[in-house]
């Protein structure tokens, strides 16, 4: 579920020690140094090599090297419906890529497509957040095209990052067709049609929202809690109009 929310008022505190703050990296000098670094004779030739698809490519070299190298990879291809996969050991090291390819890529254009913390043969689910953020990548994979100008997040990616157990285990055919269920400030749309939509979705109605996948209606207010999202989302409606989303507690 797709939604823009304001953060939920607090009571006023006594002013705190200010907190030392690392500097945030300078993504423009690191471009720069990537482009630089893409000049090398050793580089250029590997960039050259990946534009023949049909040959294998087989580079080695140092693992801070492998952000700025999948980035120039990325960057060259012209061809926005064909990201880079980028296969990892573990789930570890693909979270760590991503957030190394965040300084020389729109962090928008990488994800990590997890794997199920579950075995094949257990009797037990995969978490719902794991779930919902695979399937939030099969639907960028499959329609890149939508959501690009309303929310950059949900357009099309340059570089998946995956750990090789998520590729091993098996995935649904047509999972990236489903319709998320998105909300917005302003819009026009009733009430019940959205619950429809969240039951049709496998959320949970509850009294309580308390864990990821429930929701709740009281009146006019919806309570949902998306498996992608940190914390609960409160959506006000003002008959069928969607008059405030906001984060709470």
């Amino acid at each position: 579920m797709s939604s823009t929310a304001k953060s939920p008022k607090s009571s006023p505190r006594p002013p705190a020690a200010p907190a030392p703050v690392s500097p945030a990296p300078d993504t423009a000098a690191l471009t720069a140094l990537a482009l630089g670094w893409a000049a090398a004779p050793e580089v250029a030739r590997v960039l050259a090599a990946s534009d023949e698809r049909d040959q294998v490519v087989d580079v080695t070299v140092a693992p801070g090297a492998r952000a700025p190298l999948v980035a120039l990879l990325a960057a060259q291809d012209a061809k926005p419906q064909a990201p880079v996969l980028l296969v990892t050991a573990t789930t570890r090291e693909a979270e760590d890529l991503e957030t190394a390819l965040g300084c020389f890529l729109p962090p928008a254009s990488v994800a990590t497509f997890p794997s199920w913390e579950t075995l094949p043969h257990e009797r037990l689910s995969p978490r719902s957040d794991t779930v919902g953020r695979r399937l939030v990548v099969l639907r960028r994979l499959a329609h890149p095209e939508i959501g690009t100008d309303a929310d950059p997040a949900y357009g099309p990616l340059a570089v998946v990052v995956a750990p090789v157990r998520a590729l091993l285990q098996p995935i649904s055919t047509g999972l990236g067709d489903l319709v998320p269920v998105t909300l917005s400030a302003g819009e026009e749309r009733p009430l019940e049609d959205v619950v429809d939509a969240l039951a049709a979705a496998a959320y949970t109605r509850t009294d309580l929202v308390e864990r990821r996948g429930d929701f709740a209606v009281r009146g006019g207010i919806l309570d949902v809690f998306p498996p992608t999202e940190e914390h609960p989302v409160r959506v006000e409606f003002w008959g069928d109009t969607v008059e405030e989303i906001r984060w709470f507690k």
